[in-house]
């Protein structure tokens, strides 16, 4: 208390009178009581700052809400902080700050950060189809919720119900994406720790299940379906060019002939057209330089290599070749994502090198320096294989398909 000041009684302040001015009632220690010509009472601490000496005060809330004992404890804090040297009205406004921070970074907001930058990684469908599984399952409930405040028992209260009806790979997706988004708060200050990362163990492991897709010895079937098949002749063009050219559904039916390098007898297919948004380059066979031979009477003058039957500005629908393989009687045994697997296992069991196979499918390689060398150098490579494997499909198309021998020579192709 400073000298000569007399603390306040509770009765002083309760019949305190409002006058003509404002006036105020001292407590001692800085704490003020102010007395406005309406009659409201507030509390005031008055101090010196810290750092630049200068006299400030700071409010501590109206009585009779703040009681003077209530005000009394506020100036202890105020006095604790000054004493480490600390602004207790910034130190206030600092609380206040990040209290509205927090509030206003809900789950929903932080999402809409993450997939901003995750959409430059992924497919567009890819990306459309995780944010509706937020929608439907996840943002009803706890969009709202600060990301702060989520802790693993809400979060796996609300993916009960998707796990209960069985969509147990959803719920995996859904709790890996939940992940990233966490991951991502805390990467970007807003999070100390991830509060989720366990939630996982809470729920049933989904069961892998591989797409379906024939054998290799299987390959004369499904050419001989092709060759049968009652469709049209960009579909039956778009098949056999994914199967040729080892693509993926998407990549092939949005294929255009400004990627087309007839020259060097190359399909250039553009980062963002590819699943993981780094640029493929594919050696083009005899056998597909065929098929755009064929294909192009029908697209030339267009933008597509493909271009869908009632919208022939746009491209083939990615599930134009599903839906065919089904008409022709595969439904269940191969899908067009499964072509890729024929190619891959024909190919390993043909003995050669599986990094550049893998290469071919354009999957990913980890290691960043090897990365960089695979692109450069697997393209010659590469041509031997395709070569190969177009040979392969045409031996199959024809019937005289031969039985594999695992030429362990193609290790170094």
């Amino acid at each position: 208390m400073a000298r000569g000041v007399t603390p306040l009684t509770n009765t002083q302040v309760k019949q305190a009178k409002p006058k003509d001015k404002q006036y105020k009632l001292s407590d001692g220690s800085g704490l003020q009581l102010r007395i406005k010509p309406s009659g409201a009472k507030s509390w005031l601490f008055d101090y010196v700052k810290p750092v630049t000496k200068k006299r400030s005060s700071m409010g501590f809330g109206t009585y009779p809400e703040v009681t003077l004992a209530d005000a009394r404890k506020k100036r202890a804090q105020a006095r604790e902080l000054l004493a480490q040297d600390i602004d207790p009205k910034e130190f206030k406004e600092d609380q206040l700050r990040e209290k509205q921070l927090a509030a206003s970074n809900t789950l929903k907001s932080v999402a809409i950060d993450w997939l901003a930058i995750k959409k430059t990684k992924i497919a567009e469908t890819t990306a459309r189809s995780l944010w509706r599984n937020f929608e439907n399952h996840v943002f009803p409930k706890i969009g709202h919720r600060p990301i702060d405040k989520l802790l693993a028992p809400e979060v796996i209260s609300v993916l009960k119900p998707l796990a209960a009806k069985g969509s147990l790979e959803t719920t995996s997706k859904v709790i890996g994406h939940i992940n990233e988004v966490m991951r991502h708060a805390v990467n970007t200050g807003l999070l100390h720790h991830n509060s989720l990362a366990g939630i996982r163990s809470a729920f049933e492991t989904p069961k892998v299940t591989h797409m379906p897709s024939l054998k290799p010895e299987e390959l004369p079937e499904l050419m001989k379906a092709i060759n049968y098949a009652s469709i049209k002749l960009t579909t039956r063009c778009l098949i056999e060019w994914q199967l040729h050219t080892m693509v993926r559904p998407r990549e092939a039916a949005e294929a255009k002939w400004c990627e087309i390098d007839l020259e060097n007898k190359l399909w250039n297919i553009p980062a963002e057209r590819m699943k993981m948004k780094i640029a493929h380059t594919i050696p083009l066979t005899p056998q597909a330089l065929s098929i755009l031979e064929v294909i192009k009477a029908v697209s030339g003058n267009r933008e597509h290599i493909f271009p869908s039957d009632r919208q022939p500005t746009k491209p083939s629908n990615a599930e134009t070749a599903n839906k065919a393989l089904q008409r022709m009687g595969f439904k269940g045994r191969l899908v067009a994502h499964g072509m890729r697997s024929i190619a891959s296992t024909t190919l390993n069991e043909q003995g050669f090198d599986g990094d550049v196979i893998e290469s071919a499918l354009a999957h990913q390689d980890q290691n960043e320096a090897r990365k960089a060398y695979n692109r450069a150098q697997y393209l010659e490579r590469r041509k031997i294989l395709m070569t190969w494997w177009s040979g392969r499909i045409e031996e199959a198309a024809t019937g005289k398909l031969k039985t594999l021998k695992n030429n362990k020579h193609l290790k170094a192709v």
